[in-house]
């Protein structure tokens, strides 16, 4: 419709200026030092949602951060859809490798440098300006409904309770989520599945204090080493996980997918240099695509112990601890799969050290039907505005929450992300294009008014 682009035309810079704003919230869940922050960006978000034309917004306190619930709610007969995003970020950490201020948002080359910019708050706030679009130009299709949480990065640990305890309040007919990413804007795509995530920390404990390495080394086992050697069984000379019954229960992907997957366009080089290695690893028998979609991971995503100070200091420490994190594909849980991994590092304790392992998080694998009226609606919108059908694709990352929508709401999950898997999320210099901040905001409306009309 003419009079949305309009609209958005004539209003795109006070939309990117509210954006900025948002992502100047140091808004990271993870750090009790930004607590006040957190309530602060909440605050932020409903004040959002009231301007953009929502009639009702509350926030509701939790055990940890609040929830935002929106809702603009305009006949009974037509569909719901059900909006999540989440406020909350990644610590920045390490601060010395951004080239700006991670909560002072620089835009360059069209890029928009900031925490949070892309994951999620860039991608949220287009629905956000969806709604005031429709609002303003009388034209909203749909019921809308908004859940904005603030724990996501943290796995969301309060939200279950929040979802069984106001079933009716989210009472809907889909739920929508820009959290994920496309392969490119020349090459757009619509993720059918997100793995899922097992993690844990693992703590080896040697002597009872550290020790002089000249005094002691080669008579105590060294924490460190033990440790490495450990994560180093984790992984056969194949890079396959050798945990006892970690592949399981897998459901492979169909050759006819992987054909499909073979499709979607992927320069091996541009990858290479974009990543400034000279050389892919992975699970030998699977193409790049295919380990970072189909195929379960192991990482570690931190190592630490002894002295990592300035300078040298000849130590054998008492302690050294790792973070390891496991991404999960359709049919694993992540129940059993923390299981397995916690017994089996405390079953190949070497001697000389005691290991403890626990939990930190886990969530479950989701997959989207290609079938559903929810998705035929959002490959239409992006043919729409793109020019081009969008190619089904399974991303890599987690969105823990799908599966506790779907057991607890009964809904299905359409992603209608706009991100770049370049735009380094989790790392230093995060950012989001301005052209894709835009687009969302374009491509999203037509979403509502296709759902609206295929189910009349």
């Amino acid at each position: 419709m003419n009079t949305w682009n309009e609209y958005q035309t004539a209003n795109k810079d006070r939309f990117l200026n509210e954006l900025l704003d948002l992502l100047r919230m140091p808004s990271v869940s993870a750090r009790t030092e930004h607590k006040s922050d957190m309530l602060h960006c909440a605050e932020a978000v409903k004040a959002r949602l009231l301007e953009a034309g929502a009639d009702t917004v509350t926030i509701y306190p939790t055990d940890g951060h609040p929830i935002v619930y929106g809702e603009k709610m305009i006949d009974p007969s037509k569909p719901t859809v059900l909006v999540y995003g989440h406020y909350d970020v990644q610590p920045a950490d390490p601060i010395e490798l951004w080239k700006s201020g991670p909560f002072d948002p620089v835009i360059i080359d069209g890029k928009i440098f900031a925490r949070g910019s892309c994951d999620d708050k860039g991608q949220f706030y287009m629905h956000v300006k969806a709604l005031e679009t429709f609002t303003k130009t009388n034209t909203q299709p749909t019921n809308i409904k908004f859940l904005i949480e603030g724990e996501e990065e943290i796995g969301s640990p309060n939200l279950a309770t929040f979802v069984k305890n106001n079933k009716e309040l989210l009472k809907a007919d889909v739920i929508l989520i820009s959290d994920t990413s496309m392969l490119s804007m020349e090459n757009p795509s619509i993720d059918i599945g997100v793995r899922g995530l097992s993690y844990i920390e693992v703590e080896v404990t040697g002597p009872n204090r550290d020790l002089h390495s000249g005094v002691y080394g080669g008579a105590v086992a060294n924490p460190i080493t033990m440790l490495a050697k450990m994560i180093a069984s984790c992984h056969d000379e194949n890079n396959h996980i050798t945990i006892p019954g970690f592949y399981d229960d897998i459901v492979n992907a169909t050759d006819a997918e992987r054909t499909k997957m073979a499709q979607a366009p992927f320069d091996e080089n541009e990858y290479k240099t974009d990543l400034g290695v000279d050389h892919l690893w992975g699970e030998k028998g699977y193409t790049t695509n295919e380990r970072t979609g189909i195929r379960p991971t192991l990482e570690v995503n931190g190592i630490w112990g002894g002295y990592t100070g300035e300078g040298a200091k000849t130590v054998l420490p008492s302690k050294a601890f790792a973070k390891i994190s496991c991404r999960l594909v359709p049919n694993q849980s992540s129940v059993k799969i923390t299981e397995k991994i916690l017994n089996y590092f405390k079953s190949i304790a070497p001697e000389g050290v005691t290991v403890q392992a626990s939990e930190h998080h886990g969530g479950e694998p989701y997959m989207t039907p290609i079938d559903s009226i929810a998705y035929r609606a959002a490959s239409k919108a992006i043919q729409t505005t793109f020019g081009k059908e969008p190619i089904p694709v399974r991303g890599g990352g987690s969105i823990p929450i799908c599966a506790l929508f779907e057991k607890e709401l009964g809904l299905k999950i359409v992603f209608l992300g706009f991100g770049l898997d370049s735009d380094n999320l989790h790392s230093p210099n995060e950012k989001y294009n301005v052209f894709n901040f835009y687009k969302g905001i374009e491509t999203i409306p037509y979403f509502h008014q296709y759902f609206a009309e295929m189910n009349a």
